[in-house]
């Protein structure tokens, strides 16, 4: 058995406050705009079937009961009750936690607490470039107020995120903008956004970008589908290889975050610049069955100091539960049928399982052993 004692959820948002009804709930198995189509169920996804697995035995039903049956029983215990039992099974022991995403969700500490675990912020550019916006009148206060707000949110945090912008292949360009450029879209977005109104700016996402890259912590970038519940848009990764490429020798570390179906390309980043990560995220958790595959294929392109486990979880903490145990189960498929096979030793496997659940992001985001 591949030995994983606990786990570092390198990116992961809180958990509902509510109750959700089955709408909500099914909502958040499948990443799409709207509801499942008439006479379907988003419990038919592979994310459902895992659910169905591997949640209900924490909550003291049997594997893949029928889903009204598990939510009927979530509903007894509580939200609260059902959240603890759920967490504190995963077998995470760290959160790094996205505190970006809208909605009223649990915050680190909430979270921390629920699972029996420990949780660090992880700082949304985007959201807090709009809440610079909110209070700032000028372009120039609002240029100055960010630096000092992003410098402020570096002593604090452990890691940026960027989410939005990403189909812009000139929010990725080679280089910071200028100044005047910076001033400039800073005055034309003040003059005609809403209050509260997004950032889609790509002078100005690349502005963010490269005070992120400045401050020095670790820099993670979505690179892959996009998920309407959570404002990210979809990024092919071959659109960042230039900006990874310019980072190089600079001192920020960039996590390529939930790469899949663009996994291969990630994982190839991250095997040819030392300073990009890959993160194994959604890439497992909504595949499945199909997890060890994918792992497999990442296995074979990134070295194994360059993938980092999450679970990419939000809202559900079904999702934080499915997202562990999938990655476990895969884990020991693909590397427990090598050491059957002789290609590796057991030592060496469970060096690297333990390189990729913990040690890896341990090392990265400068966390306490």
């Amino acid at each position: 058995m591949i030995d994983t004692p606990s786990l570092v959820d390198q990116y992961c948002h809180g958990v509902l406050r509510t109750e959700p009804g089955l709408g909500t709930f099914e909502a958040h198995l499948a990443r799409a705009a709207g509801p499942a189509a008439p006479g379907t169920t988003f419990f038919d996804t592979q994310t459902g079937f895992a659910v169905r697995r591997w949640c209900p035995p924490l909550l003291g039903l049997e594997p893949h009961c029928p889903p009204a049956r598990y939510l009927a029983r979530r509903r007894e215990l509580g939200v609260l009750e059902a959240e603890r039992r759920l967490l504190r099974g995963s077998g995470i022991a760290t959160y790094l936690v996205d505190t970006g995403l809208p909605g009223d969700l649990t915050g680190p500490r909430e979270l921390a607490a629920a699972g029996s675990a420990e949780a660090h912020e992880i700082v949304r550019l985007e959201l807090l470039a709009e809440q610079v916006a909110d209070t700032s009148g000028t372009a120039g206060a609002f240029l100055a107020n960010l630096d000092e707000a992003v410098h402020t949110a570096a002593r604090g945090a452990v890691a940026f995120t960027s989410v939005t912008g990403a189909g812009s292949t000139l929010a990725f360009a080679p280089e910071p903008p200028g100044p005047a450029e910076v001033r400039a879209a800073a005055g034309r977005w003040l003059a005609h956004r809403p209050k509260g109104g997004p950032v889609r700016d790509p002078v100005i996402l690349r502005h963010l970008l490269w005070s992120a890259v400045g401050a020095g912590l670790p820099l993670q970038l979505h690179a892959g589908t996009g998920d309407p519940h959570r404002r990210i848009d979809r990024t092919d990764p071959t659109l960042l290889t230039d900006f990874v490429r310019a980072t190089a020798g600079l001192g920020t570390d960039l996590v390529l975050l939930h790469g899949y179906p663009y996994h291969r390309h990630a994982a190839h980043l991250a095997g040819a610049f030392p300073h990009v990560y890959a993160d194994l995220g959604p890439a497992l958790a909504h595949t499945g069955a199909r997890a060890a595959e994918v792992l497999a294929e990442l296995l074979e392109l990134a070295p194994f100091g360059k993938l980092l486990f999450s679970s990419g979880a939000g809202r559900l903490p079904e999702l934080h539960v499915v997202g562990a145990l999938v990655f476990r189960e895969a884990m020991a498929k693909v590397l427990g049928g090598w050491v059957a096979d002789g290609a590796w030793s057991l030592r060496d496997a469970d060096r690297v399982a333990g390189m990729i659940a913990a040690g890896n992001a341990r090392r990265v985001y400068r966390l306490p052993a």
